[in-house]
């Protein structure tokens, strides 16, 4: 993903952690814990990188 900084907005709600990649839309997940989320988040971004 190179040098450049992303910010990760997250939250918890109800016993989920919630959050989005706030420079790429539609990176975004759901966990039930905050490393699981900071793992599925990094992941989504990967994705999303490759397809542009």
């Amino acid at each position: 993903m190179g040098q450049r900084p992303w910010t990760a907005i997250i939250s918890q709600d109800e016993g989920w952690w919630i959050g989005w990649i706030a420079e790429v839309p539609g990176v975004n997940a759901q966990e039930r814990t905050k490393d699981e989320l900071l793992e599925t988040l990094a992941e989504v971004l990967r994705e999303a990188l490759e397809m542009t």
